[in-house]
């Protein structure tokens, strides 16, 4: 169970806790690769319904996202090279995934100036609010995300697949950038928040003097506004929210339904936010 949020400066988790339906056997947290907190549950007794309900309170401090840019976080027309003390420990975050015919890297280079450097912040928002403007959401919860050149061909996708998409663009022009799986609250008054009800995918990159920095190209949202992060992680894969494994018939599986919900407090109201709950039937 990758549910629970990441303890961070802009967002402090003040409680949490998974209710498994029926109990399990054993329960154990890890944390993966990645930093994550995995849930790990194990089961003895057969069931006709497999529910996982996951409450989390987190205090969310939006921030400006490039008050410390400094003149070296620039581009030109070649590779961007990060400094030698950071580049070995971004390496991984840098190398390219999904191969293509160079769309991707040409995509990229649209928003690079013709002539002297670009602002690595100015790049990596219109990239963002490109995708944002030119592609269609479409909503997609299983399977694999889009290749980058499919995304780029069909100009439609999911917010995975946007993410994937950005990502790869950026790790194209020599930029670190890893895929973030996490909830995004969608009743905030702000204009086009998609991808609530759900879980929710975006990307980050690494912004020297910045460091890591949010980005969300199906909403168009530049830093971590109304954006609560769970996992981040290299490649989409490493970020299932729920994966395992169940003994039984072939037919016996029904389907599977995923609810978010996210509810802001106030300071005089101090109600319990909604659960995640995941609910697996046969």
């Amino acid at each position: 169970m990758l549910l629970r949020p990441l303890q961070a400066f802009d967002q402090r988790l003040l409680s949490a806790e998974v209710e498994i339906s029926p109990d399990p056997s054993l329960v154990r947290h890890v944390h993966d690769i990645s930093g994550a907190c995995v849930g790990v549950a194990r089961f003895d007794a057969r069931a006709d319904r497999l529910v996982f309900e996951s409450r989390a309170r987190v205090e969310h401090t939006p921030h400006a996202p490039f008050d410390l840019e400094l003149e070296e976080a620039s581009i030109g027309l070649g590779a961007f090279c990060y400094p030698l003390d950071e580049a070995p420990e971004l390496a991984a975050s840098i190398t390219r995934r999904h191969g293509d015919a160079g769309e991707v890297e040409a995509w990229a280079r649209r928003f690079l100036r013709p002539a002297g450097r670009t602002r690595l912040s100015v790049l990596l928002s219109e990239m963002t609010q490109a995708i944002h403007a030119e592609f269609a959401y479409t909503l997609r919860l299983t399977g694999a995300p889009q290749t980058p050149a499919e995304t780029l061909a069909s100009g439609r996708g999911s917010c995975r697949d946007f993410a994937l998409l950005l990502m790869e663009a950026a790790r194209s022009l020599g930029l670190a950038a890893r895929f973030v799986t996490g909830y995004i609250y969608s009743g905030s008054p702000k204009a086009g928040r998609t991808g609530g009800g759900h879980t929710h995918a975006w990307a980050r990159v690494y912004v020297p003097s910045c460091g890591w920095v949010d980005f969300d190209p199906t909403n168009g949202i530049i830093g971590n506004a109304d954006l609560i992060r769970v996992a981040v992680v290299s490649e989409p894969r490493l970020a299932l929210p729920l994966y395992g494994s169940w003994a039984g018939g072939r037919s016996d599986f029904l389907g599977m339904d995923v609810e978010v919900a996210l509810d802001v407090e106030t300071h005089a109201e101090r109600q319990p936010l909604a659960p995640l709950r995941v609910a697996l039937a046969r």
